[in-house]
């Protein structure tokens, strides 16, 4: 059985999730903010996820480049229940991780950096 571009993004940020332990959710979003594929918690809204991914994606873009940083590698927010994860998949999208407060970052970055390198090749 062939699985779908879509499917094949989901098995890719279900087996992140698998893999981290510190990963408790995650989500494919276009850079115009439209959901790809999610592997997020119930409850959480797929879209606002998505909205505010490419939003966050957007401005730390802009302020990397105003301010003389180079090209953005990632955005990360740090909240007192874990955190959230931006890092760009090629142009045109943006992978968003839910992190345990605990967590090993370095880590996490590494894991986020191979499924960013899948995931790009299933946009492709």
């Amino acid at each position: 059985m062939v699985r779908s571009r879509n499917e094949q993004m989901i098995e890719e940020l279900r087996t992140l999730r698998r893999n981290s332990p510190d990963i408790e959710a995650s989500a494919v979003v276009s850079a115009d903010g439209l959901p790809i594929a999610s592997d997020l918690p119930a409850g959480v809204e797929e879209d606002r996820v998505s909205a505010m991914s490419a939003a966050m994606l957007s401005l730390g873009e802009r302020i990397a480049s105003e301010l003389e940083r180079g090209a953005l590698e990632q955005v990360y927010i740090r909240g007192d229940s874990g955190y959230v994860i931006l890092t760009a998949i090629g142009e045109e999208a943006v992978l968003t991780v839910l992190a345990r407060k605990e967590a090993k970052l370095g880590l996490v970055f590494l894991d986020m950096r191979r499924a960013a390198e899948s995931l790009v090749r299933l946009l492709g």
